[in-house]
């Protein structure tokens, strides 16, 4: 017998930015952050990292259902009353950034938007502040300022290195790292797994037969990089009496200094004949500079990207490149800040996710 449509199970419902972003808002008013007054719109922007568009359709709709009220000065007056015996932070995860989402890499866009998404369905609003002082070499009064205006259950710690984690060590503050922890730093994180991304990698270079490799990465101690290189190390390492070389350029992220040290390693006496790229932006401006210089890939230069972004998709020749799941990404930071939020702390275990390995033609 055929069941009547009324009995059938309820499609999920996928939230809209919208209504996300005035939940976060009501939230926040709730909370007391605001008292009076909303801050301008270029503010709020920036704190839930939404557009104008979508930040003025979640006003309009609090404003519908009396939560604000528009005064005569074009102000908004917050109608809501604080939940005094709430705790402030108790449904708030926040993330630092050094740069807004509109200067995030692809993949990374994408998995915030996957986070902001599955906080939702869990019942937390997602902040993301954006601030370079919390990235200083000297970052305590930014942080401290920042941690105390804006209280969360827990944080998560995009792009950082040593100083900003030490000082949330300090501090025991729940904290989750999106990336790999600095050395000597004990805080939870989640990460792809560099370290034997580039042992694979290492070992798939020399069984080619390159006697000379270089690994090419940012300045500065970012966790990945530095596991990267150990990667590599040991890779070469287990070759044997003909180890391949290896050599580390890094660069400031600029395409001019980076050609300028690619082509001090092409003039050295023992050239490389591979690169392993430590990001997929920087891996464009090596093809083009090696095919500038006329080297062909992959016949007198072989080429790894570490990471992968979509437009790696549509080079010629194809990228030879590591990919991990910004989805499966995005569920293990959720899983992971979650239980930091509602336990208040969280073993420092490193989950590492293996990205897998995409063949093209550049090897």
């Amino acid at each position: 017998m055929k069941k009547s449509l009324s009995t059938a199970p309820r499609l999920p419902q996928r939230v809209s930015l919208v209504t996300q972003t005035a939940q976060s808002l009501r939230e926040s008013m709730q909370a007391g952050h605001w008292h009076g007054h909303l801050p301008g719109e270029r503010e709020l922007c920036a704190r839930l990292q939404v557009s104008r568009h979508t930040l003025r359709a979640a006003l309009h709709e609090l404003q519908r259902d009396g939560s604000l009220e528009v005064t005569d000065r074009q102000r908004r007056r917050i109608k809501l009353a604080p939940q005094v015996k709430k705790t402030a932070h108790s449904q708030v995860i926040a993330a630092i950034s050094p740069r807004p989402l509109l200067e995030m890499s692809p993949s990374s866009v994408v998995m915030v938007d996957e986070l902001r998404d599955q906080f939702s369905r869990i019942g937390f609003s997602f902040e993301i502040h954006v601030s370079t002082a919390c990235f200083s070499s000297k970052p305590a009064r930014a942080l401290e300022a920042l941690t105390t205006r804006s209280p969360a259950a827990a944080w998560l710690l995009f792009g950082s290195l040593e100083p900003v984690q030490s000082w949330f060590t300090r501090r025991q503050l729940p904290c989750l790292v999106v990336g790999s922890c600095a050395t000597g730093v004990s805080l939870p994180s989640v990460d792809a797994d560099y370290r034997a991304t580039c042992r694979h990698a290492g070992g798939m270079l020399s069984g080619k037969g390159h006697r000379s490799i270089a690994l090419i990465r940012p300045e500065g101690d970012y966790g990945g990089d530095v596991q990267s290189e150990q990667g590599l190390r040991e890779a070469l390492t287990l070759s044997g009496s003909h180890a391949p070389s290896l050599q580390v350029i890094r660069h400031d992220g600029t395409a001019a200094h980076l050609c300028a040290l690619l082509d001090k390693a092409l003039r050295s006496p023992h050239p490389p004949t591979a690169l392993v790229v430590a990001r997929a932006m920087h891996v464009l401006t090596v093809m083009m500079f090696l095919m500038q210089r006329g080297k062909r890939i992959p016949q007198d230069m072989a080429v790894v990207s570490r990471d992968d972004e979509a437009f790696l998709q549509h080079t010629v020749p194809a990228v030879t490149r590591y990919a991990a799941s910004p989805s499966q990404f995005a569920r293990s930071v959720c899983m992971a800040a979650r239980k930091l939020a509602e336990d208040g702390t969280l073993p420092p275990k490193a989950i590492r996710l293996m990205p897998k390995l995409i063949r093209g033609e550049t090897v």
